[in-house]
Protein backbone atom coordinates (compact mmCIF):
# COMPACT_ATOMS: atom_id res chain seq x y z
CA UNK A 1 0.00 0.00 0.00
CA UNK A 2 1.09 3.06 -1.04
CA UNK A 3 2.17 5.95 1.91
CA UNK A 4 -0.02 9.29 1.43
CA UNK A 5 1.54 12.55 2.99
CA UNK A 6 -0.83 14.90 4.84
CA UNK A 7 0.60 18.74 4.83
CA UNK A 8 -0.35 21.51 6.86
CA UNK A 9 -0.93 24.16 4.45
CA UNK A 10 0.03 26.84 7.79
CA UNK A 11 3.45 25.72 8.24
CA UNK A 12 4.31 23.57 5.18
CA UNK A 13 4.55 20.78 7.54
CA UNK A 14 4.05 16.97 6.01
CA UNK A 15 3.78 13.65 8.07
CA UNK A 16 2.83 10.55 6.58
CA UNK A 17 -1.12 9.19 7.26
CA UNK A 18 -1.17 7.07 10.47
CA UNK A 19 -4.37 5.49 10.93
CA UNK A 20 -3.12 4.98 14.61
CA UNK A 21 -3.46 8.15 14.96
CA UNK A 22 -6.75 9.17 12.89
CA UNK A 23 -8.27 5.86 15.22
CA UNK A 24 -7.27 8.35 18.69
CA UNK A 25 -8.51 11.67 17.39
CA UNK A 26 -11.95 9.54 16.61
CA UNK A 27 -11.81 7.68 20.22
CA UNK A 28 -11.54 11.17 21.55
CA UNK A 29 -14.44 12.40 20.04
CA UNK A 30 -16.61 9.64 21.10
CA UNK A 31 -16.44 6.37 18.67
CA UNK A 32 -15.39 3.06 20.73
CA UNK A 33 -12.14 1.72 19.67
CA UNK A 34 -14.14 -0.59 16.92
CA UNK A 35 -15.58 1.75 15.64
CA UNK A 36 -12.87 4.36 15.50
CA UNK A 37 -10.00 1.77 13.77
CA UNK A 38 -12.93 0.61 11.14
CA UNK A 39 -13.61 4.34 10.31
CA UNK A 40 -9.53 4.86 9.80
CA UNK A 41 -9.09 1.53 7.89
CA UNK A 42 -11.77 2.71 5.39
CA UNK A 43 -10.20 6.06 4.99
CA UNK A 44 -7.09 4.73 4.84
CA UNK A 45 -8.12 2.22 2.04
CA UNK A 46 -9.72 5.20 0.29
CA UNK A 47 -6.30 7.28 0.30
CA UNK A 48 -4.61 3.89 -0.95
CA UNK A 49 -3.45 6.23 -4.42
CA UNK A 50 -3.40 9.34 -3.04
CA UNK A 51 0.38 10.69 -2.71
CA UNK A 52 -0.76 14.45 -0.47
CA UNK A 53 -3.84 15.80 1.10
CA UNK A 54 -4.21 18.89 3.07
CA UNK A 55 -4.96 18.85 6.65
CA UNK A 56 -7.93 20.66 5.87
CA UNK A 57 -8.92 18.03 3.20
CA UNK A 58 -8.85 15.09 5.34
CA UNK A 59 -10.64 16.17 7.87
CA UNK A 60 -13.45 17.20 5.47
CA UNK A 61 -12.98 13.94 4.17
CA UNK A 62 -13.30 12.40 7.85
CA UNK A 63 -16.19 14.51 8.54
CA UNK A 64 -18.21 13.59 5.46
CA UNK A 65 -18.07 9.44 6.85
CA UNK A 66 -19.12 10.73 10.28
CA UNK A 67 -22.02 12.14 9.16
CA UNK A 68 -22.81 9.91 7.15
CA UNK A 69 -23.01 7.04 9.71
CA UNK A 70 -22.80 8.84 13.52
CA UNK A 71 -24.58 11.11 15.31
CA UNK A 72 -24.19 14.69 15.41
CA UNK A 73 -22.45 14.60 19.29
CA UNK A 74 -19.68 12.90 17.42
CA UNK A 75 -19.17 15.35 14.54
CA UNK A 76 -19.67 18.27 16.54
CA UNK A 77 -16.98 16.55 18.86
CA UNK A 78 -14.47 15.80 15.84
CA UNK A 79 -14.49 19.44 15.16
CA UNK A 80 -14.10 20.53 18.42
CA UNK A 81 -11.07 18.41 19.17
CA UNK A 82 -8.72 19.92 16.79
CA UNK A 83 -9.32 17.52 13.90
CA UNK A 84 -6.02 15.85 12.51
CA UNK A 85 -3.07 16.02 15.54
CA UNK A 86 0.71 16.33 13.48
CA UNK A 87 2.34 13.51 14.32
CA UNK A 88 5.48 13.65 16.60
CA UNK A 89 8.25 11.71 15.64
CA UNK A 90 10.26 9.91 18.38
CA UNK A 91 14.16 9.48 17.46
CA UNK A 92 15.92 6.99 19.16
CA UNK A 93 19.94 6.53 20.39
CA UNK A 94 20.42 4.83 16.97
CA UNK A 95 19.30 7.47 14.87
CA UNK A 96 16.27 5.95 14.12
CA UNK A 97 13.10 7.85 13.44
CA UNK A 98 9.23 6.60 14.19
CA UNK A 99 5.83 8.30 14.97
CA UNK A 100 4.89 8.76 18.71
CA UNK A 101 2.88 5.65 19.18
CA UNK A 102 0.73 5.82 22.45
CA UNK A 103 0.32 2.07 22.64
CA UNK A 104 4.01 1.47 23.37
CA UNK A 105 3.94 4.59 25.44
CA UNK A 106 1.25 3.26 27.53
CA UNK A 107 2.89 -0.51 28.12
CA UNK A 108 5.90 0.98 29.51
CA UNK A 109 3.98 3.40 31.87
CA UNK A 110 2.02 0.06 32.28
CA UNK A 111 5.31 -2.15 33.21
CA UNK A 112 6.42 0.44 35.80
CA UNK A 113 3.32 -0.66 37.72
CA UNK A 114 0.48 2.05 36.68
CA UNK A 115 -3.04 1.01 36.31
CA UNK A 116 -4.71 1.41 32.84
CA UNK A 117 -6.38 4.32 33.78
CA UNK A 118 -3.59 5.98 35.10
CA UNK A 119 -1.00 5.36 32.51
CA UNK A 120 -3.76 6.57 30.35
CA UNK A 121 -4.22 10.03 31.62
CA UNK A 122 -0.29 10.40 32.41
CA UNK A 123 -0.02 9.56 28.40
CA UNK A 124 -2.61 11.83 27.69
CA UNK A 125 -0.87 14.61 29.48
CA UNK A 126 2.23 14.30 27.98
CA UNK A 127 0.90 14.08 24.65
CA UNK A 128 -0.86 17.26 25.03
CA UNK A 129 2.53 18.56 26.26
CA UNK A 130 4.35 17.72 23.15
CA UNK A 131 0.97 18.95 21.09
CA UNK A 132 0.92 22.58 22.95
CA UNK A 133 4.70 23.37 23.00
CA UNK A 134 4.41 22.66 19.13
CA UNK A 135 6.66 19.81 19.33
CA UNK A 136 7.53 18.08 15.67
CA UNK A 137 10.63 15.76 16.61
CA UNK A 138 11.85 14.70 20.35
CA UNK A 139 14.74 12.05 21.23
CA UNK A 140 13.67 8.69 23.00
CA UNK A 141 15.68 10.13 25.92
CA UNK A 142 14.01 13.28 25.82
CA UNK A 143 10.61 11.60 26.03
CA UNK A 144 11.75 9.88 28.76
CA UNK A 145 12.72 12.79 30.92
CA UNK A 146 9.38 14.62 30.25
CA UNK A 147 7.42 11.40 31.20
CA UNK A 148 9.72 11.24 34.53
CA UNK A 149 8.69 14.93 35.42
CA UNK A 150 5.28 14.40 34.31
CA UNK A 151 4.81 11.13 37.23
CA UNK A 152 6.65 13.55 39.64
CA UNK A 153 4.09 16.60 39.05
CA UNK A 154 1.32 14.82 38.76
CA UNK A 155 1.64 11.38 41.12
CA UNK A 156 4.34 10.87 42.98
CA UNK A 157 8.27 10.61 43.55
CA UNK A 158 7.84 7.11 43.90
CA UNK A 159 5.77 6.31 40.80
CA UNK A 160 8.43 8.78 38.70
CA UNK A 161 11.69 6.64 40.41
CA UNK A 162 9.81 3.21 39.27
CA UNK A 163 9.16 4.41 35.74
CA UNK A 164 13.06 5.27 36.12
CA UNK A 165 13.87 2.03 37.11
CA UNK A 166 11.95 0.08 34.08
CA UNK A 167 13.41 2.21 31.33
CA UNK A 168 17.01 1.85 32.73
CA UNK A 169 16.05 -2.20 32.78
CA UNK A 170 15.32 -1.87 29.50
CA UNK A 171 18.47 -0.15 27.86
CA UNK A 172 20.09 -2.82 30.36
CA UNK A 173 19.69 -6.03 28.04
CA UNK A 174 19.10 -8.13 30.91
CA UNK A 175 16.60 -11.44 30.13
CA UNK A 176 13.99 -11.03 32.64
CA UNK A 177 12.16 -14.90 34.11
CA UNK A 178 8.98 -14.18 35.46
CA UNK A 179 8.05 -17.52 37.56
CA UNK A 180 3.99 -17.38 38.38
CA UNK A 181 2.95 -20.49 40.54
CA UNK A 182 -0.64 -21.43 41.52
CA UNK A 183 -3.19 -24.18 41.63
CA UNK A 184 -5.95 -24.57 39.14
CA UNK A 185 -8.40 -22.19 38.45
CA UNK A 186 -6.45 -19.05 40.41
CA UNK A 187 -5.86 -17.75 36.60
CA UNK A 188 -2.67 -17.96 35.93
CA UNK A 189 -3.10 -18.54 32.36
CA UNK A 190 -5.52 -15.33 31.75
CA UNK A 191 -2.99 -13.44 34.17
CA UNK A 192 0.57 -14.26 31.75
CA UNK A 193 -1.19 -13.10 28.79
CA UNK A 194 -2.37 -9.97 30.13
CA UNK A 195 1.38 -9.68 31.96
CA UNK A 196 3.18 -10.89 28.80
CA UNK A 197 1.25 -8.27 26.60
CA UNK A 198 2.39 -5.60 29.17
CA UNK A 199 6.03 -6.51 29.30
CA UNK A 200 6.37 -7.32 25.47
CA UNK A 201 7.63 -10.65 26.45
CA UNK A 202 6.48 -12.85 23.69
CA UNK A 203 8.23 -16.19 25.14
CA UNK A 204 5.93 -17.99 27.70
CA UNK A 205 5.52 -21.62 28.41
CA UNK A 206 3.26 -23.55 30.51
CA UNK A 207 4.62 -26.62 32.81
CA UNK A 208 0.99 -28.01 31.58
CA UNK A 209 2.22 -28.13 28.51
CA UNK A 210 5.49 -29.71 29.51
CA UNK A 211 3.90 -32.71 31.46
CA UNK A 212 1.76 -33.62 28.35
CA UNK A 213 4.97 -33.76 26.26
CA UNK A 214 6.62 -35.89 28.97
CA UNK A 215 3.27 -37.64 28.86
CA UNK A 216 3.76 -38.52 25.01
CA UNK A 217 7.23 -39.73 25.53
CA UNK A 218 6.88 -41.83 28.78
CA UNK A 219 4.27 -44.24 28.64
CA UNK A 220 1.57 -44.64 31.89
CA UNK A 221 2.70 -48.19 33.35
CA UNK A 222 6.01 -47.09 33.22
CA UNK A 223 5.38 -43.42 35.38
CA UNK A 224 2.01 -43.75 36.55
CA UNK A 225 2.08 -40.33 38.95
CA UNK A 226 3.12 -38.45 35.50
CA UNK A 227 -0.44 -38.86 34.33
CA UNK A 228 -2.76 -37.83 36.97
CA UNK A 229 -3.60 -33.94 37.69
CA UNK A 230 -1.10 -32.46 40.48
CA UNK A 231 -4.00 -32.60 43.43
CA UNK A 232 -4.90 -36.61 42.36
CA UNK A 233 -1.06 -37.72 42.18
CA UNK A 234 -0.97 -38.96 45.50
CA UNK A 235 -3.05 -41.63 44.19
CA UNK A 236 -0.13 -43.18 41.94
CA UNK A 237 2.41 -43.40 44.78
CA UNK A 238 1.99 -46.18 47.61
CA UNK A 239 1.11 -44.63 50.87
CA UNK A 240 4.28 -45.83 52.97
CA UNK A 241 5.42 -42.19 53.74
CA UNK A 242 2.56 -41.04 56.59
CA UNK A 243 1.44 -43.67 59.18
CA UNK A 244 -1.89 -41.24 59.81
CA UNK A 245 -1.37 -39.30 56.59
CA UNK A 246 -4.18 -35.87 56.39
CA UNK A 247 -5.66 -34.73 53.01
CA UNK A 248 -2.87 -32.05 52.87
CA UNK A 249 -0.23 -34.69 53.48
CA UNK A 250 -1.02 -36.82 50.92
CA UNK A 251 -1.78 -34.45 48.03
CA UNK A 252 1.58 -32.40 48.99
CA UNK A 253 3.30 -35.55 48.48
CA UNK A 254 2.09 -36.66 45.33
CA UNK A 255 2.36 -33.38 44.16
CA UNK A 256 5.62 -32.96 45.44
CA UNK A 257 6.67 -36.12 43.23
CA UNK A 258 5.02 -34.82 39.93
CA UNK A 259 6.56 -31.24 40.69
CA UNK A 260 10.10 -33.12 40.56
CA UNK A 261 9.52 -34.78 37.49
CA UNK A 262 8.65 -31.46 35.74
CA UNK A 263 11.53 -29.51 37.57
CA UNK A 264 13.56 -31.19 34.49
CA UNK A 265 11.87 -29.57 31.68
CA UNK A 266 11.66 -26.62 33.33
CA UNK A 267 15.06 -26.02 34.03
CA UNK A 268 15.83 -26.49 30.21
CA UNK A 269 13.39 -23.96 29.29
CA UNK A 270 14.74 -21.48 31.48
CA UNK A 271 18.29 -22.64 30.61
CA UNK A 272 17.32 -22.37 26.91
CA UNK A 273 15.99 -18.81 27.76
CA UNK A 274 19.11 -17.34 29.49
CA UNK A 275 21.42 -18.89 26.72
CA UNK A 276 19.54 -16.90 24.63
CA UNK A 277 19.18 -13.65 26.36
CA UNK A 278 15.56 -13.43 26.09
CA UNK A 279 13.25 -12.71 28.84
CA UNK A 280 10.54 -15.64 29.55
CA UNK A 281 7.07 -16.30 31.64
CA UNK A 282 6.72 -19.82 32.75
CA UNK A 283 3.71 -20.87 34.53
CA UNK A 284 1.78 -23.28 36.17
CA UNK A 285 0.86 -25.53 38.97
CA UNK A 286 4.58 -26.75 38.87
CA UNK A 287 6.31 -23.89 39.64
CA UNK A 288 7.61 -24.33 43.15
CA UNK A 289 9.60 -22.14 44.58
CA UNK A 290 12.05 -24.39 44.86
CA UNK A 291 12.60 -24.19 41.05
CA UNK A 292 14.34 -21.09 41.59
CA UNK A 293 17.25 -22.82 43.26
CA UNK A 294 17.91 -24.28 39.92
CA UNK A 295 18.85 -21.13 37.73
CA UNK A 296 22.28 -20.55 37.39
CA UNK A 297 23.07 -17.33 39.84
CA UNK A 298 25.99 -16.20 37.55
CA UNK A 299 23.62 -15.20 34.73
CA UNK A 300 22.55 -11.47 35.04
CA UNK A 301 18.80 -12.18 34.81
CA UNK A 302 15.96 -10.81 37.28
CA UNK A 303 14.38 -13.90 38.47
CA UNK A 304 10.90 -13.12 40.15
CA UNK A 305 9.13 -15.68 41.05
CA UNK A 306 5.35 -15.28 41.78
CA UNK A 307 2.41 -17.65 43.70
CA UNK A 308 -1.22 -16.54 42.75
CA UNK A 309 -3.99 -17.50 44.69
CA UNK A 310 -7.58 -17.15 44.96
CA UNK A 311 -8.37 -16.82 49.28
CA UNK A 312 -12.04 -17.45 48.97
CA UNK A 313 -13.25 -20.97 48.42
CA UNK A 314 -16.82 -19.77 47.32
CA UNK A 315 -15.04 -18.04 44.43
CA UNK A 316 -12.27 -20.45 43.98
CA UNK A 317 -15.20 -22.58 42.84
CA UNK A 318 -17.17 -19.86 40.72
CA UNK A 319 -13.37 -19.75 39.12
CA UNK A 320 -13.45 -23.40 38.43
CA UNK A 321 -17.03 -24.12 37.51
CA UNK A 322 -16.91 -21.10 34.94
CA UNK A 323 -13.76 -22.77 33.50
CA UNK A 324 -15.88 -25.51 32.54
CA UNK A 325 -18.39 -23.34 30.95
CA UNK A 326 -15.88 -21.66 28.60
CA UNK A 327 -13.68 -24.78 27.97
CA UNK A 328 -15.30 -28.15 28.34
CA UNK A 329 -12.58 -30.41 27.55
CA UNK A 330 -11.10 -29.33 30.85
CA UNK A 331 -13.83 -30.85 32.48
CA UNK A 332 -14.75 -28.22 35.19
CA UNK A 333 -17.48 -30.98 36.67
CA UNK A 334 -14.36 -33.08 37.60
CA UNK A 335 -12.50 -29.65 39.24
CA UNK A 336 -15.58 -28.71 41.55
CA UNK A 337 -15.81 -32.82 42.40
CA UNK A 338 -11.83 -32.67 43.61
CA UNK A 339 -12.41 -28.81 45.09
CA UNK A 340 -11.35 -30.55 48.47
CA UNK A 341 -7.59 -31.80 47.44
CA UNK A 342 -7.56 -28.30 45.11
CA UNK A 343 -7.79 -26.63 48.49
CA UNK A 344 -5.79 -28.63 50.31
CA UNK A 345 -2.98 -27.95 47.58
CA UNK A 346 -3.25 -24.35 47.11
CA UNK A 347 -2.74 -24.35 51.12
CA UNK A 348 0.17 -26.54 50.52
CA UNK A 349 1.88 -23.88 47.62
CA UNK A 350 0.77 -20.85 49.84
CA UNK A 351 2.72 -22.52 52.68
CA UNK A 352 5.27 -22.88 50.44
CA UNK A 353 5.65 -19.89 49.43
CA UNK A 354 5.16 -17.79 52.22
CA UNK A 355 8.21 -20.09 53.90
CA UNK A 356 10.35 -18.98 50.90
CA UNK A 357 9.44 -15.18 51.04
CA UNK A 358 8.17 -15.55 47.80
CA UNK A 359 4.96 -12.60 47.03
CA UNK A 360 1.68 -13.76 47.54
CA UNK A 361 -0.64 -11.94 45.07
CA UNK A 362 -4.77 -12.53 45.56
CA UNK A 363 -6.07 -12.77 42.09
CA UNK A 364 -9.59 -11.45 43.12
CA UNK A 365 -9.04 -8.98 40.00
CA UNK A 366 -7.47 -9.37 36.84
CA UNK A 367 -6.01 -5.67 36.77
CA UNK A 368 -5.46 -5.23 40.09
CA UNK A 369 -3.61 -8.37 40.13
CA UNK A 370 -1.39 -7.56 37.14
CA UNK A 371 -0.55 -3.89 38.66
CA UNK A 372 0.73 -6.24 41.60
CA UNK A 373 3.14 -8.57 39.64
CA UNK A 374 4.37 -5.14 37.57
CA UNK A 375 4.95 -3.66 41.07
CA UNK A 376 6.72 -6.73 42.48
CA UNK A 377 9.37 -6.73 39.31
CA UNK A 378 9.82 -2.94 40.10
CA UNK A 379 10.67 -3.93 43.35
CA UNK A 380 12.82 -6.75 42.48
CA UNK A 381 14.76 -4.56 39.98
CA UNK A 382 14.34 -1.27 42.25
CA UNK A 383 16.54 -3.15 45.53
CA UNK A 384 20.14 -2.23 43.86
CA UNK A 385 18.91 0.93 41.47
CA UNK A 386 21.23 3.89 42.30
CA UNK A 387 21.32 5.67 38.84
CA UNK A 388 20.02 9.11 38.35
CA UNK A 389 17.57 10.88 35.73
CA UNK A 390 20.83 12.09 34.12
CA UNK A 391 22.15 8.85 33.52
CA UNK A 392 19.01 7.01 32.44
CA UNK A 393 17.45 9.81 30.20
CA UNK A 394 20.84 10.68 28.66
CA UNK A 395 21.21 10.61 24.72
CA UNK A 396 24.53 9.05 24.15
CA UNK A 397 23.96 5.87 26.62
Amino acid sequence: MAKTFITNPADGTQVPFLRGILTRSLQEAGLDFEDAYTLASAIRQELNEVDELSTTDLSELVLSHLEKAHSRDIVDAYQASGRIPASIMVKDVEGTTAPFSQNQHLLCLEACGLSTKAATTASEKIYQHLVENEILEISSARLGRITYECLQQYFSPDIARRYMVWVDYTHSGRPLILLIGGTAGCGKSTITTEVAHRLGVVRTQSTDMLREVMRMMIPKRLLPVLHTSSFDAWEALPLRYFEKPTQEDLVANGYYRQMELLSVPCEAVIQRALTERISLILEGVHVHPSLVKLIDKKQDAVIVPIMLAILKQDKLRKRLRGRGEKAPDRTGKRYLSSFDRIWALQTFLLSEADQARIPIIANDDKEKATVQIMSTIIDVLGKKFTATPEHVFNDDR
